[in-house]
């Protein structure tokens, strides 16, 4: 169950974003790279899951300086048509939808079609933060947007990151404030802290990413002898950080389909880092992945400044054959300037 966490408490930094993407550890996913969004032209730094066929992302920006961060929403009703559990369409479609929209469409237009225009059926359960890092005025910026397949229409889109001083929170759950998720509420509370000691030492740029890492890496999960891999799903809502989860017969599923060459090819798909080369090769994962281990797949800190200089960290815990990485050792870090 992955978290998305925003502040605008940092004096220097318009806006700070992390996220925690928890994912079976074998899914493929390519490591960020910048790649051109066909239709738009759009120059888009993201990660690629290589799962689905649209090749879809959990998060991203452009140099454009719109951003996008998708989690999930648990559906639990097998029998609901209108949410269904496992989509037709790719969630990840939703992010490139609003990183690749035409430049003349703006937010709330995006909004509105996304919603009237039927976009969000037969998507998975989503929650959908996206916007643009324009500034408002000198110590503004335009609020993020928050889309969601419980959205009705324009009027239940809650809108955050607006407002300075503030920390926002989001999980796998519907959007509220006050979160009610354990996760969500912790996740605030560290932010606020971590930014507040960072504010208060003056630390620098990478003294800051690694507090907020330390935010990204608490563990709370309640653990118990013989807990059950459902059980372990059902307390996902409780730590930021999960560590990887697997039972019995997911591991000997995982180890067969391991073994075969077609795990070999979806592998050597991952390490190729150029998200373009991946967009446009017609590389399709052959297998299903909901198998093995599960857990925190990768940790992004996106930091945008006032004067629109962007820090993109990610940091991959898992490599393509499901070896777990040494923190700071799977580390990926790209700076630019959003076109103004």
């Amino acid at each position: 169950m992955c978290i998305a966490l925003i502040a605008t408490s940092h004096p220097k930094y318009a806006l700070i974003v992390l996220d925690n993407r928890d994912e079976y550890v074998l899914r493929p996913t390519s490591r960020p790279s910048w790649w051109t969004h066909a239709e738009s032209g759009h120059s888009v730094l993201s990660a690629v899951d290589l799962h689905r066929r649209e090749h879809g992302t959990w998060m991203g920006i452009t140099k454009q300086g719109r951003l996008a961060v998708l989690t999930n929403y648990r559906e639990t009703n097998c029998n609901d048509p209108e949410h269904p559990i496992n989509g037709v369409k790719s969630r990840g479609g939703m992010v490139t939808a609003w990183l690749g929209a035409p430049d003349e469409q703006d937010l709330q237009d995006f909004v509105i079609k996304m919603l009237e225009g039927r976009m969000v059926k037969g998507v998975g359960g989503f929650s959908l933060i996206c916007g643009d890092l324009k500034r408002k005025g000198k110590k503004e910026i335009e609020p993020l947007a928050i889309i969601s397949n419980r959205s009705e229409g324009l009027d239940s889109v809650p809108w955050i990151g607006g407002e300075r001083d503030k920390v926002w929170g989001l999980s796998n759950t519907v959007y509220t404030e006050p979160a009610t998720w354990k996760k969500v509420k912790l996740g605030k509370q560290l932010l606020e802290e971590a930014i507040r000691k960072a504010v208060e030492k003056d630390l620098d740029e990478d003294e800051l990413t690694e507090a907020l890492y330390s935010v990204l890496d608490t563990d709370t999960l309640p653990l118990k002898p013989g807990m059950k891999f459902e059980e372990f799903l059902d307390a996902l809502q409780e730590s930021i950080f999960v560590p990887a989860m697997d039972d019995e017969t997911k591991s000997q599923e995982w180890r067969t389909t391991a073994e075969s060459k077609k795990m070999k090819v979806a592998f050597n798909a991952i390490e190729d880092e150029s998200c373009e080369t991946i967009q446009h090769a017609g590389l399709e994962a052959p297998v299903m992945f909901d198998t093995g281990p599960y857990g925190t797949q990768r940790q992004t800190i996106i930091l945008v400044d006032w004067e629109g200089n962007v820090t993109y960290k990610e940091r991959a815990l898992w490599d393509a054959d499901g070896n777990s990485i040494e923190r700071g050792k799977g580390d990926m870090t790209f700076k630019f300037a959003v076109d103004e």
